[in-house]
């Protein structure tokens, strides 16, 4: 059930899928993010990992649009389930020529994910080559 409750949420919000080849019921569980070489690896244990509520690991998305989709998804996830912990999107400006939108959501497991887009503006950094992404 635990299992099942995981999968519903990572892979109905996000687009996890579960690499049966990897998992072994009860023990591992394994959830690859959209490509077998980024992915969660879950162990069960008596005593299962415990964090602070802001540990967390990142992805990226390539579009504001990407971000919001996740957001929204998540959000109606929470509507009928109320262990889903979001922090609300927010943009952090860095400097003139980068805008960092996030959110940050947790679901049954320690830490939250991060969902970033990087908000580029080409204009200004065209003008200072140490502004612009590696």
């Amino acid at each position: 059930a635990g299992r099942g409750e995981i999968l519903a949420f990572w892979s109905g919000v996000f687009g996890f899928e579960e690499l049966p080849s990897e998992t072994i019921d009860r023990q591992v569980l394994v959830l690859s993010a959209y490509d077998w070489e980024q992915f969660l690896f879950l162990i069960a244990d008596d005593e299962p990992m415990a964090c602070p509520r802001l540990d967390h690991f990142g992805m990226s998305v390539s579009s504001l649009d990407e971000l919001e989709a996740f957001l929204a998804k998540a959000k109606a996830f929470a509507e009928h389930d109320d262990r889903v912990d979001i922090i609300d999107q927010k943009a952090e400006v860095h400097g003139d020529a980068l805008t960092l939108h996030s959110f940050y959501v947790r679901y049954l497991l320690p830490m939250m994910i991060e969902i970033q887009f990087f908000d580029w503006d080409p204009s200004v950094a065209a003008l200072n080559p140490a502004n612009q992404p590696a």
